[in-house]
This record gives structure tokens, sequence and C-alpha cells, in this order.
């Protein structure tokens, strides 16, 4: 099988199980979306599900968390990974938003990876999920199936090479919704450390044995 018959008989299988599919992150505004998607890194969606709606009620907008001292912040989300650092980064954050940009989101990813703690990966999300451009964010779950599954070349061997040979070989209609089902296919049965491939509907034309699908 080509890499492009991989592709369509990937894409056809999404297209008919999951059309509407989007990030299990909550959230109530672009910013809410900014700092639910920053605070993921290294961290499960769950988790992060458990601790923004008190930190969203005390920081409702950008303005809130502007005016907010990080160890105020840190109390609100101590329990997820990096909590230091990613205190800093959305008070730091928000109060560029405030300054820069009126207080809103924006939408150029120059712009967007201007803010602290926000990495091409969460430019990508807000692109994508807010504003509804094709755009291909990887993490380590997309990274992790596209080489398993064979979509992307053994050379592609970084984030940004994986996200452009993705953004090659998927129809641009497909690209907001395909990072979600790649992501959400890795995260349910393409795990890391003990894939489901007795659940997987792709395990047939997996190329799993393969030298450069082992990650």
């Amino acid at each position: 099988m080509t890499r492009q018959e991989r592709y369509r008989f990937v894409l056809d299988y999404f297209r008919e199980k999951t059309p509407v599919v989007t990030t299990e992150l909550q959230f109530g505004s672009a910013f809410q979306l900014l700092v639910a998607t920053l605070l993921s890194a290294q961290c499960t969606d769950k988790r992060i599900n458990q601790v923004t709606p008190a930190l969203f009620s005390r920081f409702p907008t950008a303005q809130a968390m502007a005016e907010a001292e990080v160890e105020e912040v840190f109390g609100y989300i101590r329990s997820v990974s990096y909590p230091n650092a990613k205190a800093q980064h959305l008070v730091d954050m928000a109060r560029m938003l405030v300054s820069n940009y009126g207080g809103e989101v924006p939408e150029a990813m120059s712009d967007l990876l201007k803010l602290p703690g926000v990495g091409r990966k969460t430019a990508n999300v807000i692109q994508a999920v807010w504003f509804g451009k094709a755009t291909m964010a990887v993490d380590t779950h997309v990274y992790r199936v596209s080489h398993r599954m064979g979509l992307v070349a053994k050379t592609d061997n970084t984030p940004l090479k994986v996200e452009q040979a993705l953004m090659r070989n998927i129809p641009e209609a497909d690209i907001p919704n395909a990072h979600h089902w790649l992501l959400l296919h890795g995260r349910y049965v393409c795990k890391s450390s003990k894939p489901l491939c007795g659940q997987c509907p792709f395990d047939a034309l997996c190329p799993k044995r393969l030298e450069d699908s082992k990650l």
C-alpha cells in the first residue's frame, strides 16, 4: 500500500465515523482555550478540565488574570505538570494580551508566538479550534501515530517536519479535524506503551513491524 493509499483509507474512515470532532478541553472563550491549551502541555486534558473551572471562575478574562499575582494563579494549577513555570507564563501572557492586543487573543500566528508560553503547537490549536483555520498541531500523540501508521517518513523526525508532511498530504478541508482524529486515536487506541492493536481499525494496514514505526 502506498502512502497516498494509506492516507485515503485513514481519512475515509474518520470522515465516516467521526465527522464532527473537536478538542476535549473545556473552555468558554478564546482566552480560556488559550489558557487550557497552554496548561495541557505534558499533562492530560482530563486533569486540565478538573483544574480550569475554578481557575476560569476566578480569572474569566485576560484582564482579570493580568491583575493577578503569580502565586495566586499557582494555587489553582498546582496539580498540573510544571505549575511554577505555567503560572508565570499565564500571568505574563495575560498581561501581554492586555497591553498589546486589547485583552483579545490575536489571530495571526506571528502574534500568537510572541505570547509567553505559547509555542507552535498551542498556536496551531488556537488557530484551528477558535479561528477555524487549516492548521495542524503536532503533539506527542499526533507525532507517534503519524509515524506508527506510516503517514510520514522516518526522516520527518521533528514536530515541524511531521506538521509539514501532514499538511502536504491531507486535504485542506480535513486538516482542522485531522489533528483531533490522530490525537484521539493516539490517546485511546494507539497508546504509547500498550497500543490496543486488537481494537484498531487500521491494524491490517499498520506498518508497526517496520523499523521506523517503533515509537
